[in-house]
């Protein structure tokens, strides 16, 4: 899984009569989010399976679903408080547009780069959390024109009806012919790899476009709410988490909509191993409405462990550029340790199609915990550095890390 995501438009912040203040619940959020995150990219260089067989392995890999939903849907509430500060729509629709195509050109160069540690352009370009994330920017940066409540509407609808495909595959196989879809529709719903031109690299599209254009103008439609009293911004988090985890858990269980992947009703397991890959109505629903109910507890936290979180849900553009290349340093390090060497796997494609695990490389979940709290404990101190630096600096690229 690649899961992240990175969301951070700007800062974000509600303007009351006499001062600008920082919300602290949302960074809060977002902040679990990112160290839940860091999760699932040490296991990709740990040799481990994505989900299963073991409870340990599974919980490792299904805790982090809820990584990119948060930061899709913060992305669209962000961008709707800064689109409050601005004067004219037409400058949050340019900054979007911008940072977007920023986002799209790190995905491709650099983060291929960190993920893969080797220069072989010609065989390997990923379209992941970050590319997804940027596209969606740039949608969203045309709908800012509209009005709030058409784009809650669009955004409700394509993530509520796009499963609606599922019913109608075999006949949209059909309609493809036997090359499949296009490469713009892959690109948008249906994923997959193609080749750039005749003789170009291949691309391979591990996040589609819908449904989450839809989360994100979801979330930029929420901003309304985050500009509501305190009091009713936490009703609305505990009733929008108790709603949208009690619809995913009928929706499961009467397995009629919303998930191609039909569960196996002997196994816990397979109830919430919903499809992320395009993300379904359920899977959606399984990490949005958990999302609200951290929220509305995020509203009342407070103390050194909130402030901990907090940094990291300040500065989550920052965060991901650095955690992706120390971990994978990481795993070098952990890799000459215990082999006495650099493993050629480390420098292979990663986090889609390194090839085959090592015969005896795969860890423990324990040296895979372990890892990982040294990476997050290291990426504490730069990104609490970089927090205090943009709260100081009026710098235009700031901005954009």
């Amino acid at each position: 899984m690649q899961n992240i995501a990175v969301s951070n438009v700007t800062d974000r912040y509600v303007k009351t009569s006499t001062e600008s203040t920082r919300i602290a619940s949302l960074d809060i959020v977002r902040g679990v989010a990112m160290i839940l995150m860091a999760i699932d990219h040490v296991r990709v260089y740990s040799g481990l399976p994505a989900g299963g067989p073991t409870f340990g392995i599974f919980f490792t890999r299904w805790i982090t679903n809820f990584v990119a939903p948060t930061f899709v849907f913060l992305a669209g509430t962000s961008a709707y408080l800064y689109g409050r500060k601005c004067l004219h729509r037409a400058s949050l629709s340019k900054f979007l547009a911008v940072r977007g195509l920023w986002l799209v050109f790190l995905e491709l160069t650099i983060l291929r780069v960190c993920w893969t540690f080797n220069f072989d352009f010609q065989h390997y370009l990923l379209a992941g959390v970050i590319w997804m994330i940027g596209w969606s920017m740039i949608a969203l940066a045309a709908a800012v024109y509209l009005p709030t409540v058409l784009v809650a509407t669009i955004g409700i609808c394509l993530i509520a009806l796009h499963n609606i495909t599922d019913l109608v595959r075999p006949q949209l196989a059909h309609m493809f012919g036997s090359e499949g879809p296009n490469w713009l529709l892959r690109i948008i719903y249906f994923g997959g790899g193609f080749r750039i031109g005749e003789s170009g690299p291949p691309l391979y599209i591990l996040y589609v476009l819908v449904p989450w254009i839809g989360l994100m103008f979801a979330g930029y439609a929420f901003g309304h709410v985050i500009e509501r009293a305190s009091e009713l911004k936490r009703r609305v988090h505990l009733w929008l988490g108790a709603y949208l985890t009690g619809l995913f858990l009928v929706l499961r269980a009467i397995s009629i909509y919303g998930d191609p992947r039909a569960w196996d009703h002997r196994t816990f397991f397979s109830f919430l191993n919903t499809t992320k890959y395009p993300a379904s109505l359920e899977y959606l629903l399984m990490t949005i409405g958990p999302m609200f109910i951290v929220w509305f507890l995020a509203e009342q936290w407070k103390g050194r462990i909130a402030s901990v979180i907090e940094i990291f849900g300040r500065v989550p553009m920052f965060y991901y550029l650095l955690h992706i290349p120390l971990i994978h340093l990481a795993a070098c390090v952990v890799s000459v340790i215990r082999e006495g060497q650099l493993d050629p796997w480390l420098f292979t494609n990663h986090p889609i199609a390194p090839g085959p695990v090592p015969a005896g490389y795969a860890w423990s979940l324990g040296l895979l915990y372990l890892v990982y709290a040294v990476c997050l404990i290291l990426l504490y101190f730069p990104c609490r550095w970089f927090a205090e630096k943009k709260k100081t600096s009026r710098s235009m690229l700031l901005r954009f890390l």
